[in-house]
């Protein structure tokens, strides 16, 4: 199924979030098959009117849905997004956020995770569900 490493977050540091993730503030604190966490400052991720983009908290969700999608799929296997939709729900103006994924369906071929993002008074302020289709790395 999955690897397996003494520090799950190492799977993180090896593979790399990306320009994008890296550039927005994301961090992970949790990361395992059932379960991974990442926070993301608002500061630098507002629109125009000063709260966080409704772009930040998708990229926040799909960083966490496709990572855990990929350390799912195993080694010689690559996840890779078909789908994406976020339901925003209350506004961030400061501080931190912080996005848990959970997953909905594990499969051969597909995934989906769910990823509630919170404020820092424990409000949810995103929903993000993320859909991934898992198939063959390609040879190099």
């Amino acid at each position: 199924m999955s690897q397996t490493a003494s520090d799950p977050l190492e799977f993180v540091r090896e593979r790399g979030l990306g320009a994008l993730a890296e550039k927005m503030g994301i961090q992970f604190t949790e990361f395992s098959v059932d379960r991974a966490v990442a926070t993301m400052p608002v500061e630098g991720n507002t629109q125009p009117a000063m709260l966080l983009h409704g772009g930040a908290y998708v990229v926040l969700g799909e960083s966490l849905g496709s990572m855990s999608a990929n350390l799912f799929a195993g080694e010689g296997r690559l996840a890779v997004g078909i789908d994406i939709n976020a339901t925003h729900t209350r506004s961030a103006t400061s501080g931190i956020v912080t996005g848990v994924c959970t997953p909905i369906h594990l499969g051969r071929s597909l995934t989906v995770h769910q990823i509630e993002v919170s404020d820092e008074q424990g409000r949810r302020c995103s929903t993000v569900r993320i859909t991934n289709m898992i198939k063959d790395r390609p040879a190099s």
